[in-house]
């Protein structure tokens, strides 16, 4: 048998939750349930009157205009790209100038032969010929450091970005808990004003009030700690985005779709903290290159001269190659080696983090895949529950072949219900967005 995909399943959610709308209802509590068969419609793109979507993409703008973590990865992106243009400015000629104004006085043999002002000024140009490759490789580590850097700064950018999408999608949730749970007290008050109007004929059923009360206010105790939940998220959130939090806090219909598995794989080596290790492992080799080649000889060509003007006057020029050998530098040798062990190292690292992320995306698929299934099987059990609590509830009101107890636990286990449809589906939803940021990321698949 082949089972449908949640793609597929996601209508047929809120047809069936509409469809509790129009299921057979207490004629005193019948505007309560068209009420909660609204409330527990999957999210559709665009309700509310403006698009979750565009809300959330807007969210995002915001949190990465505001974070100054995210300035600071740009900044250090823009140095490492500076320090690249440094190293590659080593194979310019270097060219130097100086001079000194003064008096001088000088004898022989205690007979003085001159004194007065004199200035000296010097020159001197000196132009790399051959370093073995050194200004090359340390070229070749600086830009793979510059890379890694650029890369550092989109990670930071996703990072953020996770942060409020998790944080959008747990506000979105604590919202239509919030919502379930004053339902729930709206109609035990409903049953509350049923009971007093009972016990007014016959006080023999005073203790089935006061336990319609109870679960009354342990519905109003839920719906006071959720709305305390959401304020403290929306706190979070406003530290990321500012003030202004959309009115609408619905989120948008594409975090309901679980991409494919081999698709969601095939984006590990592309995401930004595994290029950022890639960049780092090319840096390492690089490095390790420009150490071995200072056992190569180093050749330069060197003009400089002098003039000295004034007392004694006089010039200096002179132009040749210079030619460095080394014969026997100890701390090289280990230099090499132990270079050449930290770009494997790097190597390695970058191996394993990439082999972690891909054990992580299917933990996190699986994840959701679980959780939009459970929501669905939720969803099955709601119908049943919906017609059992008005079956019930007729039965106790109408015909007395129900017991109080049994009308609240079927409308305790159907609130409860609810509540575990709501956390089914945001969890799924949660998971997906750490699909996103585990692969090209958040932002990609908002814009």
């Amino acid at each position: 048998m082949i089972k449908p995909t949640v793609q597929q399943l996601l209508p047929a959610f809120a047809a069936v939750l509409a469809l509790l709308a129009v299921m057979p209802a207490d004629a005193n509590c019948i505007d309560e349930s068209a009420a909660e068969a609204r409330t527990d419609a999957t999210p559709i793109e665009g309700a509310g009157g403006s698009d979750p979507r565009e809300n959330l993409h807007n969210l995002v703008r915001e949190a990465l205009r505001r974070s100054q973590a995210i300035g600071a990865a740009k900044l250090l992106a823009e140095a490492a790209a500076i320090d690249v243009k440094e190293t590659r400015a080593t194979r310019f000629p270097t060219v130097n100038v100086g001079g000194t104004i003064g008096s001088t006085r000088s004898e022989v043999g205690g007979v003085e032969e001159a004194r007065g002002k004199q200035g000296r000024g010097t020159f001197s140009v000196t132009v790399p010929i051959f370093d073995g490759g050194r200004i090359s490789d340390l070229t070749d580590w600086r830009e793979s450091l510059a890379e890694a850097a650029r890369f550092g700064h989109i990670n930071a950018q996703e990072q953020v970005a996770l942060q409020t999408v998790s944080l959008a999608i747990e506000r979105s949730r604590y919202h239509q808990q919030a919502q379930v749970y004053q339902q729930y007290a709206r109609k035990m008050s409903c049953l509350v004003e049923a009971l007093q109007t009972i016990v007014r004929a016959d006080r023999g059923r005073q203790s089935e009030l006061v336990q319609a009360q109870k679960n009354q206010k342990q519905a109003e105790v839920s719906y006071a700690q959720t709305l305390s939940t959401v304020r403290q998220v929306e706190t979070r959130l406003r530290r990321f985005v500012g003030e202004q939090l959309p009115a609408n806090p619905v989120v948008p219909v594409t975090l309901m779709s679980v991409p494919n598995l081999p698709d969601v794989l095939a984006q590990a080596e592309g995401a930004p903290d595994i290029a950022q290790l890639t960049a780092q492992a090319e840096a390492s080799k690089a490095f390790a290159e420009s150490v071995k080649a200072q056992r190569w000889p180093q050749v330069s060509a060197t003009v400089s001269g002098s003039e000295v003007r004034g007392v004694g006057n006089s010039g200096t020029w002179s132009a040749g190659i210079n030619v460095s050998m080394p014969i026997f530098n100890a701390p090289v040798g280990h230099a090499v080696d132990s270079s050449r062990k930290r770009a494997e190292a790097a190597r390695l690292q970058r191996a394993d983090a990439l082999e972690s992320k891909r054990s992580r995306m299917t933990e996190v698929h699986d994840q959701a895949m679980s959780s939009f299934d459970r929501a669905r099987r939720v969803v099955e059990v709601l119908r049943d529950s919906e017609r059992l609590r008005n079956f019930t509830l007729q039965q106790w009101q109408q015909l007395g072949r129900r017991s109080l107890f049994d009308v609240m636990a079927s409308e305790g286990d159907h609130y409860n219900l609810r509540v575990s449809y709501v956390n089914a589906l945001y969890d799924g939803q949660q998971s997906n967005a750490l699909l996103w940021s585990l692969g090209l990321g958040v932002q990609a698949q908002l814009k």
